[in-house]
């Protein structure tokens, strides 16, 4: 009998036909789209006279554009208005499902995908972001495509792909206090690089992956892309049968987490989306949790990661190759080759994005914060990723610790993730965000962003400097 891994039965059971050297004709299960990539798309589609192929496989949201406050207010920026208004005519034509700025299900569509259940394990997912790849935690081939892509996916619910090579990273022992999820990517970036992982399509596993909760291994899975790799996944286990028991999304009442008989038969084929043993990688990368603190980034790019006690790397062990970009980055970010960050005064802090949005992530931050106060030179963004997870900070008593520390709670969204809507930092300023790209502007123009998980995010906030979290519960 074939042996096969977790890609290559998802992958090969979704190929419609194949060309000779070439790529393959991709069936898509589920489709995301927003309000920024999608406009041409649809436009494309009036163009050549054609509706959406299968309309029940798409699902829209409004997340880039939107802004965090005053969401009951026509939105100012008049760029971002129209590309919500747009996305909005686009949905009503086509008759798609959206989550729309206001609505009860809106927020980042990395985040509202699983909540309601649109993800499960087993599918082929693509959306116009490049970030799709927080949906392969469910045990899913998820993937970012451009606007062609999407154009492409509209009108036959298929796409033109060339299969990745696959890699395994096993990470095995037990993760040290204090260390996040979002310090265990960050950790396996700093070691295989930016482009360690191009070409490749990652399955994540090990006794540390498999101890993580449903949202750790989505934070995970959000940043393989900033490996290189095309994508990344885990195996479905009992963790993902539970979380996603019982969840469902229902206008029209559709329903798409499994109900009844049908959820025992869908589990029972599930539990078969494992890499099968003896199964062969094209690459296999091995690391120890307890080898990993908490993590930060110094550079223009999140394979720049250290320890947060460490110092940046000296100009001497950088290859000569990269010499003149790793000068130039050090210069954007106005720090020295062999400086310590611990102890460096930041000027804001943001917690969220489809990275660091979800509920588990508001917990941790407001349990870390809980009897402390925000330092007066820190302005901190604290985005919920939807408004699930808004309505959860507030029953869960969430609001009140933080509010109480000195933080405000903003509405749903990218935010500041992406410099597209209003939460932009100024020029010179420095961020620690849990967010998941750090490069040039990213995060507004001239603004310098070092990534970091809700801990570290947590006790810079409290400290106004970037701090080691162990270092502000130890005192």
């Amino acid at each position: 009998m074939k042996v096969l891994t977790l890609f290559d039965k998802i992958w090969d059971s979704h190929v419609v036909s194949s060309i000779a050297d070439g790529p393959v004709q991709l069936y898509i299960d589920r489709h995301y789209c927003h309000e920024v990539t999608s406009p041409q798309a649809f436009e494309g589609l009036r163009n050549r006279g054609l509706k959406v192929f299968r309309p029940q496989n798409t699902f829209c949201t409004a997340d880039h554009n939107t802004p965090t406050i005053d969401q009951d207010k026509p939105v100012k920026d008049e760029v971002s208005r129209f590309q919500l208004e747009t996305l909005k005519k686009n949905a009503e034509e086509a008759g798609l499902p959206l989550f729309g700025l206001g609505h009860e299900k809106n927020g980042i569509v990395h985040v509202v995908g699983p909540e309601y259940a649109l993800t499960l394990p087993g599918m082929t997912i693509v959306c116009g972001d490049s970030h799709t790849s927080t949906h392969g935690a469910f045990g899913c081939v998820a993937f970012g495509v451009g606007t062609s892509e999407v154009e492409m996916t509209l009108a036959t619910q298929c796409i033109l792909q060339p299969k990745p090579l696959k890699m395994r990273i096993i990470v095995d022992g037990k993760l040290n206090r204090y260390v996040t999820a979002k310090d265990v990517i960050l950790y396996i970036i700093s070691k295989i690089g930016t482009g360690g992982a191009t070409g490749y399509f990652i399955e994540y596993a090990g006794e540390t992956i498999r101890n993580m909760s449903m949202e750790e291994r989505m934070t995970v899975c959000n940043m393989s892309i900033e490996a290189g790799a095309r994508g990344g996944m885990i195996a479905p286990d009992e963790k993902t049968f539970e979380y996603l028991k019982g969840r469902e999304y229902a206008p029209k009442s559709r329903e798409y987490a499994p109900k009844g008989k049908d959820w025992d038969k869908a589990v029972e084929c599930w539990k078969k989306l494992k890499t099968d043993d003896g199964a062969t990688f094209d690459r296999e990368i091995s690391f120890d949790a307890s080898n990993i603190s908490p993590m930060i980034t110094y550079g223009t790019n999140p394979g720049t990661g250290i320890f947060v006690g460490e110092n940046i790397p000296e100009i001497d062990s950088i290859e000569d190759a990269s010499k003149a970009s790793f000068k130039k980055m050090l210069d954007y970010m106005g720090f020295v080759p062999g400086e310590k960050l611990l102890g460096k005064p930041v000027d804001y802090v943001f917690l969220g994005s489809c990275t660091n949005g979800r509920i588990e992530d508001f917990r941790a931050f407001a349990g870390f914060v809980k009897g402390k106060k925000k330092a007066e030179n820190i302005t901190a963004w604290i985005v919920p990723g939807s408004k699930k997870v808004e309505k959860e900070i507030m029953e869960e008593g969430l609001a009140d610790i933080l509010n109480e520390a000195g933080f405000e709670i903003r509405q749903p969204g990218c935010s500041a993730c992406l410099a597209m809507n209003d939460d932009k930092v100024p020029a010179g300023k420095y961020a620690v965000s849990t967010s998941n790209r750090n490069f040039e502007g990213r995060q507004g123009p001239g603004s310098r962003t070092l990534l970091a998980g809700p801990l570290v995010a947590a006790a810079t906030a409290i400290t106004g400097v970037i701090t080691n979290p162990r270092d502000v519960d130890s005192q």
